[in-house]
């Protein structure tokens, strides 16, 4: 029987996406008697799958494009690596305004239209393109997870 591979792409995707986010929901709800409501929701998804995950996904691209360039978009080319830091450069700047959003609530709404903006336009764009990759159908249906939850927190923020 084959051994399958540890796909930590996959698991640092659902850690940003799903399980810390969901965690702190519960923990603050839980600690200060709160009820479940799209603020909540919005706050901590917009922190970790805007904030946390985009400026770290950032970092990488800056400081190992190589990864993004073949794992993620199956480019054989070292050409690519320089997109791909400019790329970095664009999510380490949207990410940091999702994690200023948890200490500045009035920025969340900008937050969540840029960083709900980005992940919908490139989950779309894995969608037309037709993922090649596993990674890149992670990324597929992970950018349309998170734009479509910050969609339904803009609605509810006006």
């Amino acid at each position: 029987m084959a051994k399958k591979k540890f796909n930590l792409y996959l698991t640092s995707v659902l850690l940003f996406m799903l399980a810390l986010p969901v965690i702190c929901i519960v923990v603050q709800a839980h600690q200060l008697n709160e009820i479940y409501n799209w603020q909540l929701v919005g706050k901590w998804f917009l922190f970790w799958s805007v904030g946390i995950r985009l400026f770290i996904a950032g970092l990488k691209q800056v400081i190992q494009p190589d990864f993004t360039a073949k794992q993620i978009f199956q480019f054989n080319s070292d050409e690519s690596f320089i997109v791909i830091r400019e790329l970095g450069f664009a999510n380490v700047s949207i990410g940091l305004i999702g994690i200023l959003s948890l200490i500045k609530p009035a920025w969340n709404a900008l937050a969540a239209i840029a960083g709900g903006l980005y992940f919908g336009l490139a989950g779309l764009w894995h969608l037309l393109k037709r993922p090649e990759s596993k990674n890149e159908v992670i990324a597929m249906i992970s950018d349309i997870f998170i734009f479509l939850l910050m969609l339904f927190y803009f609605i509810y923020t006006l």
